[in-house]
């Protein structure tokens, strides 16, 4: 059975207590970061690299984020020999399943991405799991590009955990970014591709639903 295939069916076997908490879910607003980088004079092209579990939701999310212009699943934190599905399902390649976010930094911020991040596309606090999908290659992480993206993730955190948002601690990785290997062109605008499959209407519509209706001056058409 194919990885894909066993993720999709696996909401059948761990029972409904996952796709109710996932339903419900109704995301965390969390405050603009204290420490952010200004919006930018002028257009132009920036990278961030996030993970939180499942990439196919957390691509969902921030492709209706103002202001990102390309979303892309792929792997990050292993080495380019084992970057492909199966091998990081199978959990021992240090890979997590990421997004690589580019946008223009004229329109939105990447403490800003990170609200996004925080609020509504996962949840930091839950370790190297999100709701049915267990696994290191499931965390939540921040990979970071330069001094400025880990001031500003690490400022963030440190925000975050102050004000107690969450039930629970901020598990969240801050660490460099080495490497982002691109995942399989099938994994690429999957929950665009699959709006009916049962895995994405249960966990991932969720998600975009919560950034139109948390963070509308966020959220785009596209």
């Amino acid at each position: 059975m194919s990885s894909s295939l066993f993720r999709v069916l696996a909401l059948f076997f761990l029972g409904a207590t996952f796709a109710v908490h996932a339903v419900a879910a109704e995301g965390v607003p969390t405050p603009d970061p204290v420490l952010d980088a200004p919006l930018a004079a002028t257009r132009g092209e920036r990278t961030a690299v996030l993970a939180g579990g499942c990439f196919w939701g957390v691509e969902a999310v921030f492709e209706h984020v103002k202001g990102v212009t390309r979303v892309t699943s792929g792997y990050s934190g292993g080495s380019a020999r084992d970057a492909d599905y199966e091998s990081v399902s199978a959990g021992r390649t240090g890979h997590a399943e990421a997004v690589r976010i580019t946008y223009d930094p004229s329109q939105v911020t990447y403490g800003r991405l990170l609200k996004v991040f925080f609020s509504v596309a996962h949840d930091p606090t839950q370790l190297n799991r999100q709701g049915p999908d267990v696994g290191r290659h499931y965390r939540s992480a921040i990979f970071y590009s330069g001094e400025e993206q880990k001031r500003i993730a690490e400022s963030y955190i440190e925000q975050l955990n102050r004000a107690q948002l969450f039930k629970r601690p901020i598990v969240t990785q801050v660490a460099a970014l080495k490497t982002f290997h691109e995942a399989e062109s099938y994994h690429q605008n999957y929950a665009a591709r699959h709006p009916d499959q049962p895995y994405i209407v249960i966990h991932d519509l969720p998600k975009v639903a919560n950034l139109r209706k948390l963070l509308p001056e966020l959220y785009a058409v596209k």
